[in-house]
């Protein structure tokens, strides 16, 4: 375990030595930095140009050490490529950069192993590393910054750190898809209700109605797809805003970090933040499609509804009502949702006013990242165990497809086939339903008298038309609930 103790900032306390000017003592009758505030300021990787330590609520208030150390690994990832780099430049000698390159690497080791001390008292993650480093190699560690700036690391580590989440939340994404789909196809046969304004419209497939979900995560992972061509773009080389005076290879540092391009602009470079608001945004979207999935199920599981039940496992109980089994999982994603949103929210805020190039405002885009990441791994992976824990209710699935109306545009196609108007067809049917309505029946109850008072061309052919499974057989279109076209679409996805 490295100790790195003798690292950690100590309170301030200045000599008590005649001084001219605060902070200073004359010696020769030239001014000159107090030994204890040399060394003090020292430690600070900007602070030559400093004569007085800085406050110890600033010091807090200043750190980003507690959230970003997330972003050690693609730190590291970063370093060793930029070290990697100034070898080949001839920038340092072969054998200092391999001593550097060790380092890096025990260090990394170190952390992954959990014998690393994350030292709170670090500004950041990156002055952290550095410091270890320059305890372990002494000067040669100094080295790793030159012609880099903490502006163009940053911008490096947090599209490292994307590109990374972005990758392991595809996989999630086809977890789910796959979950999905296998539930679609245990129920394939099922006929459901199918909604508009939460009223029972057409009778569907329930395969059907899933795969709809499908298609939305489909868009979300082509959404993430897109937006990794605008995160895997190197900003190494942009220094803190201007660029470098040193020979930075810059397509050697993209093809070691497996970056498309570089950036075209160093200003921009170091105060872009576009790929991390898409990506919130994408997150965004992915959210809202899980959350209204949420929604469905808290509403089907539902006693007026009651098409689903949710295994025990996913469910929780009441600590008053012993009856109570509620769907807290699909209701906390939901709620989860509003989280992601917040977040997007804030970083546009953050971004709005700021001009170029970097700002300390931007330290304030970590943590909505961060949380954005973990809200939706966790939740599209518990949404992917729990998919698999629901059981239809089928009886009661039956019994919803059989009143309600639900055939009644079949019944206008019916008369349109006759030879009737559609909108004639529309507004007989209307007349119809308001009869059945009050004798309290269903259309396929009215017997072939009763229907004839309303159209003359009605014939006893018609019940074939109101039975809910040949109505969706009937709709055997591309993209329809027609059995076929549902098999296929369970095929392809």
């Amino acid at each position: 375990m490295i100790n790195i103790s003798h690292l950690k900032k100590t309170r301030y306390i200045p000599r008590k030595i005649p001084t001219d000017v605060s902070g200073l003592m004359f010696v020769d009758g030239k001014p000159q930095i107090s030994r204890d505030r040399e060394s003090k300021m020292s430690k600070k990787l900007w602070g030559g140009r400093f004569t007085s330590d800085t406050n110890e609520m600033v010091n807090t208030f200043n750190s980003s050490i507690h959230f970003d150390k997330r972003l050690w690994r693609e730190d590291i990832q970063g370093s060793i490529a930029y070290c990697k780099m100034l070898g080949k430049q001839g920038i340092i000698s072969d054998d200092e950069a391999k001593k550097i390159l060790s380092a890096l690497q025990e260090i990394y080791s170190e952390i992954e192993k959990g014998t690393f001390i994350f030292d709170e008292s670090s500004e950041d993650i990156h002055t952290l590393i550095e410091k270890v480093l320059i305890h372990k190699t002494g000067t040669l560690g100094e080295m790793i910054h030159t012609g880099r700036s903490r502006n163009d690391q940053i911008a490096l580590d947090t599209r490292l750190f994307i590109k990374n989440s972005t990758e392991n939340i595809l996989q999630l994404i086809r977890k789910f898809q796959l979950s999905l789909i296998e539930l679609a196809e245990k129920n394939q046969d099922l006929i459901m209700p199918g909604y508009t304004h939460l009223q029972r419209a057409q009778p569907v497939l329930l395969a059907h109605h899933l795969l709809a979900y499908y298609e939305m995560t489909k868009r979300d992972t082509q959404r993430y797809e897109e937006a990794l061509k605008r995160t895997n773009v190197l900003p190494l080389g942009s220094a803190a805003l201007a660029g470098t005076t040193f020979n930075i290879d810059r397509e050697f540092l993209a093809n070691e970090l497996n970056l498309q391009r570089i950036t075209a602009n160093s200003m921009d470079a170091v105060s872009d933040r576009d790929f991390m608001l898409e990506f919130i945004f994408i997150s965004a979207i992915l959210m809202m499609h899980l959350s209204r999935l949420c929604e469905e199920l808290i509403i089907w599981s539902t006693q007026e509804f009651d098409f689903i039940e949710i295994s025990d496992s996913f469910a929780t109980g009441s600590s008053i009502m012993p009856q109570k089994k509620n769907p807290d999982i699909p209701e906390l994603i939901r709620g989860k949702t509003g989280r992601v949103y917040g977040h997007l929210i804030s970083l546009l805020t953050t971004m709005k006013g700021l001009p170029l190039t970097y700002n300390k405002d931007m330290q304030e885009d970590k943590e909505p990242l961060f949380d954005t990441v973990d809200t939706v791994e966790k939740s599209l992976s518990i949404f992917s165990l729990l998919l698999r824990e629901i059981d239809f209710k089928k009886e009661n699935l039956k019994k919803a497809t059989e009143s309600g109306y639900l055939v009644a545009t079949d019944l206008a196609d019916y008369l349109v086939t006759k030879g009737m108007t559609f909108r004639k067809a529309h507004h007989i049917v209307g007349d119809m339903i308001l009869s059945a309505q009050k004798k309290n029946k269903e259309l396929h109850q009215l017997d072939l008298y009763e229907m004839k008072h309303f159209s003359s061309l009605i014939e006893n052919d018609v019940y074939g038309w109101l039975d809910p499974a040949s109505c969706i057989e009937r709709r055997d279109i591309k993209g329809g609930t027609g059995p076929k076209e549902v098999k296929k679409a369970l095929r392809k996805a």
